[in-house]
């Protein structure tokens, strides 16, 4: 078996990147509750997460997974630093977020809303800030996942473990906690769970009686493994 590398996402990562996630949340409940499929523009997609991956290689943990010696992008992971409660933003954050806004509109002149339902989008938004004001209770931040992805012709290779533990160990080192949000119960949560993460609290995006629920996992410092 081929050995498996994590590295930082690299500009020549981000096609191949773009191409794993919407393969894998081709079918998720999230994307089919957030989108009206029938309007649903891939390459408008394509766009936004190219944008996503640029701001997070500056700003996050974004870091992609392949087999030495190839450059096929096979597994995606993107982490957010932890950021500390009440911590004013610099003048940096402060560009950052503008930069992105301007990238992101660009966009959205070109392209159009992409079947995006930004109703929900903020009802998203709104449920997810909610869960933040329970579930994190650490004043110094969370380490959060907020996607990670494995190519299905790649699965069994340990490629999502060499992800996970890429940031987890990192996290022990600093004894910080992690989170993350599931769009399915089952199977991730008992996958999550295997890395130390537990159920924290379901967060329910209700747009009319048109539901979905995510669900929000917590990690502590040192957590156990099972695998």
């Amino acid at each position: 078996m081929a050995t498996i590398r994590v590295s930082p996402m690299a500009e020549g990562d981000i096609p191949g990147s773009v191409a794993a996630i919407q393969a894998a949340f081709a079918e998720d409940p999230y994307t089919h509750w957030m989108f009206d499929m029938s309007k649903y523009n891939a390459q408008r997609n394509a766009a936004s997460l190219g944008v996503r991956c640029r701001w997070g290689m500056r700003n996050g943990l974004f870091h992609v997974a392949k087999e030495q010696g190839s450059d096929e992008v096979l597994g995606v992971a993107m982490w957010l630093k932890p950021q500390p409660a009440n911590q004013p933003a610099t003048w940096y954050d402060w560009f950052e977020d503008w930069r992105l806004w301007f990238n992101q509109l660009g966009m959205n002149l070109y392209y159009g809303r992409g079947g995006l339902n930004v109703k929900r989008y903020y009802i998203w938004k709104q449920a997810q800030e909610t869960a933040h004001s329970s579930v994190w209770t650490d004043p110094r931040g969370y380490y959060f996942l907020n996607i990670m992805v494995v190519s299905p012709k790649a699965q069994g290779k340990g490629i999502g473990r060499a992800m996970m533990k890429y940031v987890t160990d990192r996290a022990d080192l600093e004894g910080m906690p992690c989170y993350l949000e599931s769009s399915r119960d089952v199977p991730n949560m008992e996958i999550y769970g295997r890395f130390g993460f537990r159920f924290a609290k379901e967060l329910l995006c209700d747009d009319d009686g048109t539901a979905i629920k995510l669900y929000t996992m917590v990690r502590d410092p040192d957590g156990p493994s099972t695998t």
